[in-house]
């Protein structure tokens, strides 16, 4: 799985956000804690703020706050805002994508790659990760020696 450098921003925004609570940040704050470049992030706040994410606030007390609690935005949400579907073959779905021959199989594989990353991308969500504590699913995952590989 390849990750965006946009994706890892918003992601990193997302869960700033999360731990903050419901006092807004300003992007200056959010790019400064995760050292982002400030107007790359505002761009990226826009599409999750189009996406129904974040709220913004102006004035002096400005910034960003999540538009849902924590709890309720997974990782696949904030994912799919900026970057499209979680997983596609040369920009197209998976299920759109035709193959023949001893290559067709791979269609199969693809599609159950997208529930792979699916499962486990809307299972965590912006509380798990700014609370540090994953699903015990994902925290076994990762605290396989074989998955650091």
């Amino acid at each position: 799985m390849r990750l965006s450098a946009r994706v890892d921003y918003a992601l990193r925004a997302a869960a700033e956000l999360a731990a903050a609570g419901a006092g807004p940040t300003t992007v200056g704050e959010l790019a400064k804690e995760q050292d982002m470049p400030p107007k790359y992030l505002e761009n990226i706040l826009l599409q999750m703020r189009r996406a129904g994410l974040v709220r913004g606030q102006r004035g002096p007390e400005g910034g960003y706050v999540l538009a849902r609690p924590a709890s309720e935005i997974s990782l696949a949400d904030v994912i799919r805002a900026v970057d499209g579907p979680l997983a596609n073959v040369r920009g197209e779905r998976p299920e759109h994508v035709g193959y023949r021959g001893p290559a067709e199989s791979l269609q199969q594989v693809w599609i159950a790659l997208r529930a792979t990353e699916r499962s486990i991308l809307e299972e965590v969500t912006l509380e798990n990760v700014a609370s540090g504590s994953l699903p015990e699913r994902v925290a076994q995952l990762a605290s396989d020696p074989a998955a650091w590989d």
